[in-house]
């Protein structure tokens, strides 16, 4: 096999808090990610040498910075194998919006070079590759519904979410996650969501009835309009709960309702540039 194709999917944070920051200046944090069902599409050749990148975005930069670029150089290094890979990036996950998308890209090539040279590394192994370019690249290659601490790195797979009817949607502005933890650490007393809780919810299969306790602390300090619009809207057209995902700037909203989040989602794309329905899904790597 030659040549492979994945799809690696997005992430939502169903809460998010930072309960410090360490000597080191990362911050701490707890949190219950989600993978969903918005993919990127991965091509991933093998080649005698190089690492080559490309994009139908192209925002989306084909070099050393792209995840999927570093995830591939690691890959190689690790093993210690001589050869090369041409990465096609097919995006569908919006960026700067706190889904994840290029840590999952970097994830997707992971499992696909594990595929393509038999190394037959562990899941854990892939992870702790994952782990060494980011903590969501090591969360994508578990996937599902995980409760996650200190910087990213414990990654604690929890039971699987009910089905359940999400809408994502974005407006144009993104946000940076290095101003907005720098925003954190400015503020006096902040309230913390109860993540603990929702976990303690999730394994007693009440997420739908709790899912108040889905809250993102980066709501306090984005200054992004159009993430409270959206979430307005959503709660207007029945959503469960909206919230903001990851340091922003898209909003998810849930729905027991699949025709309201659908109905939600039809009017969302006549004010935003981005609105999607999807689900919960349990793994972010999908062999296509």
């Amino acid at each position: 096999m030659d040549v492979i194709k994945v799809k690696a999917s997005a992430k939502i944070n169903l809460t998010l808090d930072v309960t410090g920051r360490r000597d080191d200046g990362y911050h701490l944090i707890e949190s219950v990610f989600q993978s969903i069902g918005i993919f990127d599409i991965l091509t991933v050749k093998k080649t005698p040498a190089d690492i080559k990148i490309s994009c139908d975005d192209e925002d989306v930069p084909c070099d050393m910075r792209n995840i999927a670029y570093k995830a591939a150089l690691l890959f190689f290094e690790y093993t210690g194998i001589s050869g090369g890979a041409e990465i096609h990036i097919e995006k569908h996950i919006p960026s700067q919006a706190g889904l994840g998308g290029g840590s999952s890209d970097g994830a997707g090539v992971l499992y696909a070079l594990n595929k393509l040279y038999n190394t037959n590394m562990t899941v854990p192994e892939l992870a702790s590759i994952g782990g060494r370019i980011s903590a969501d690249t090591a969360f994508f290659i578990y996937g599902g519904t995980a409760f996650v601490r200190g910087i990213g790195e414990k990654i604690c797979a929890i039971r699987s979410l009910p089905p359940v009817n999400l809408v994502i949607a974005k407006g144009r502005a993104g946000i940076s996650t290095p101003e907005a933890y720098g925003k954190i650490d400015t503020l006096v007393d902040p309230h913390h969501p109860d993540t603990k809780g929702l976990v303690k919810a999730i394994d007693e299969g009440k997420f739908l009835k709790k899912c108040d306790l889905c809250e993102n602390m980066f709501e306090l300090v984005t200054d992004t309009r159009d993430v409270f619009d959206i979430k307005k809207y959503m709660l207007d057209y029945g959503a469960e709960a909206a919230v903001m995902s990851g340091s922003g700037s898209s909003v998810f909203g849930i729905f027991e309702n699949e025709k309201k989040a659908l109905k939600c989602v039809e009017n969302l794309k006549k004010y935003f540039c981005y609105a999607e329905y999807c689900t919960a899904v349990t793994q972010s790597i999908y062999e296509l």
